[in-house]
């Protein structure tokens, strides 16, 4: 028999056998003689659609609707009514009701509205499964990390996410913004609701007005109908607005009346509409310097900044690596119904060291090549792009510095950090000789080690060495 049940409610227990006798053969076949005995059943069996009287003895069947989506939300209640109550039934329509049928009913349209009601039902759990997966997928506990400044992302994440409170995500391009975006809005209670991206740097200046906030008809050239914006489609839910650097100074001011008001009116519109909305931007530019250049509102600015995340650049966090790589390779074999890749040292070694101007997009990137594309089963030094193997290592990085898009001093102590890791290495991890090798004292290795973050877990296997030496 179908999995799917019915409940009948009805007092004449002639109505409930000849529905009985037209849906039995298809489906379980519930039924109810009462709305105290309605509501119990639908507690203990949670039917997927429900055929409720609205005029029975006792309580009325407004009344009893309301409890029963109360108690099962997703169940689907068909109003049966007679014709001089079928304006009630509308009403029990726009308050939670999914169809009415009007007694006497016949038989193919009531067939019809109970399929589309079990057609709803079906809908809303896939599409609450599909709400769970994503939830899932994006979930604090599935982005890779073990690194402190990571571990703090992650500590901030898991207070702010239950939070309404206004989030700016700054990083360099390809660490990560948008996945942590995703991280705050899916463990928060409006999981549920819509997360909307709205990307500032791919709309002109012309557009991004009406993309956020819409459009009435007429309102320009081309206006035929009205459009939706961003913030209505997000009402209830979270707004990502990424790489809010570009936008336009004069969209800023109507962004940040949008916030601070709730409220906002569409483009050739004169009514206000109210919207509860998350605010989540990202940036990877300086945005305190902009703002003190003139080049972003400065208003703006503090009312985005309410809660602060920095995502680092990979290069300052190597010893998430390994972990990265373990990730993705397992992650992209099974995208791609292969077997994961091994990894050879050397190889493995060159990942550590190379700067990754691209960060984590282009670990990622890279690995879903290496597994497509390497023919055997070990991903040799052979395997990497040239780039990577190159005898200049700082090739990637000396080209960000000299384009502007890496401070100097962040290249010197990557220079540095990689010199002293070799030392450490080469000197069997006894830090008295690797200070000989770099010429310098084992107190200046020290504080050069914790100024630049060098911990004993991005040293290898033989970190007991490091420790006494």
């Amino acid at each position: 028999m179908n999995s799917q049940s019915l409940l009948i409610v009805d007092d004449e227990a002639g109505v409930r056998e000849s529905i009985r006798l037209i849906f039995g053969k298809d489906m379980r076949v519930l039924q109810a003689g009462s709305n105290e005995e309605a509501v119990r059943k639908v507690r203990q069996e949670g039917p997927d659609v429900i055929l409720l009287d609205i005029l029975m003895p006792g309580t009325d069947g407004l009344e009893t609707l309301k409890q029963i989506k109360a108690v099962h939300p997703e169940g689907q209640v068909i109003m049966l009514t007679a014709l001089n109550t079928a304006r009630t039934a509308f009403t029990a329509k726009e308050t939670g009701a999914f169809d009415y049928v009007t007694k006497p009913f016949d038989v193919d349209e009531l067939r019809l509205r109970v399929e589309r009601a079990f057609e709803r039902t079906r809908l809303s759990r896939e599409l609450e499964q599909l709400r769970e997966e994503v939830g899932r997928k994006y979930g604090i506990e599935n982005i890779v990390g073990k690194s402190k400044s990571m571990l703090e992302i992650f500590k901030a994440v898991s207070i702010v996410a239950g939070k309404k409170s206004t989030v700016l995500i700054t990083g360099e391009s390809g660490t990560g913004k948008e996945l942590i975006a995703r991280a705050l809005h899916f463990n928060s209670d409006r999981r549920s609701r819509p997360f909307v991206v709205v990307n500032c740097a791919a709309l002109p200046d012309n557009l991004i007005e009406s993309e956020l906030f819409g459009y009435e008809k007429g309102a320009f050239t081309n206006a035929y109908q009205r459009k939706i914006g961003h913030f209505e489609m997000a009402h209830g839910g979270t707004l990502f607005l990424d790489e809010i650097g570009e936008m336009g100074v004069g969209t800023q001011s109507k962004l940040l009346r949008a916030i601070e008001t709730e409220t906002f009116t569409r483009l050739g519109g004169t009514e206000e509409s109210r919207v509860d909305v998350r605010i989540i931007a990202a940036s990877n530019r300086d945005l305190e310097k902009l703002a003190r250049d003139g080049g972003f509102r400065g208003d703006l600015y503090y009312r985005l900044n309410v809660v602060s995340l920095r995502l680092p650049p990979l290069r300052e966090r190597r010893e998430d690596i390994p972990l990265l790589l373990d990730h993705f390779n397992r992650v992209k074999a099974r995208e791609n119904s292969i077997s994961p890749k091994a990894f050879a040292p050397e190889a493995v070694d060159c990942f550590m060291t190379y700067p990754w101007p691209g960060n984590v997009r282009e670990l990622e990137n890279l690995i879903e090549r290496l597994t497509i594309l390497t023919p055997n089963e070990t991903v040799t030094l052979s395997d990497l792009p040239p780039a990577m193997r190159s005898q200049d290592q700082w090739a990637a990085l000396r080209e960000e510095v000299l384009k502007g898009s890496c401070p100097l001093s962040d290249a010197v102590d990557e220079f540095e950090r990689e010199l002293i890791l070799k030392a450490l290495q080469r000197s069997g991890f006894n830090r008295t000789k690797a200070a000989s090798l770099l010429g310098t004292s084992r107190r200046v290795l020290r504080y050069r080690m914790e100024k630049l973050n060098i911990a004993e877990n991005d040293l290898g296997d033989d970190q007991s060495n490091l420790s006494k030496s």
